[in-house]
């Protein structure tokens, strides 16, 4: 298998802006979010706060902490590196770990106040409508695990205080040097 890139951060950090600046260097980019929506169109159901993260526990209690990174594996095209952007556990990763020769795990981090604001102005379907929303939907992914993963993390962005197109500068420059470093070789 090829090389992976896996993204992780709080709702609202900017993981979203990794995934384009690696689809602007031609990378494939595969969303766990995007899984868990599949699932949710599938069996029917509307695409909001609380139908999602009910769809997620769900999926992980039914079918282990493993089930939506099983679910995003499926989709994967032959490539050489990949950017699975939504990583919410260690079990997840080491799933990941098993299934590809190299994997990279990039945390991208910014404060509350600034991701609550991102995700309104945003307005997704499955994004929080309000801060007790936001809190739930917090508390939720903390749940899944995703508090570990970006302590671990191999790389940190910070995307706090900068631009949308300084911020995807920044994750341009890592991803290109990730893929010349660590990827090819």
């Amino acid at each position: 298998m090829p090389c992976a890139v896996l993204v992780t951060g709080m709702p609202g950090s900017g993981k979203s802006l990794f995934t384009e600046a690696a689809k602007a260097l031609g990378l494939s980019v595969l969303s766990m979010g995007d899984a868990v929506r599949r699932e949710a169109l599938k069996k029917g159901l509307e695409i909001k706060p609380d139908t999602m993260a009910n769809i997620a526990k769900k999926l992980r209690e039914e079918e282990g902490p493993e089930a939506v990174a099983k679910l995003t594996l499926e989709l994967l095209p032959e490539v050489d590196v990949v950017v699975i952007e939504g990583v919410r556990s260690t079990r997840e990763v080491e799933f990941f770990r098993r299934h590809f020769d190299k994997i990279i795990v990039v945390a991208v981090h910014s404060s509350p106040d600034t991701r609550f604001q991102r995700l309104v102005n945003r307005g997704r379907g499955d994004d929080p409508r309000n801060w007790e929303e936001f809190i739930e939907r917090d508390k939720m992914e903390l749940y899944f695990g995703i508090g570990e993963v970006i302590a671990t993390a191999d790389f940190m962005l910070i995307n706090e205080n900068i631009s949308k197109e300084d911020f995807k500068l920044l994750c341009l420059n890592l991803l290109r040097d990730l893929v010349k470093r660590i990827c090819n070789n």
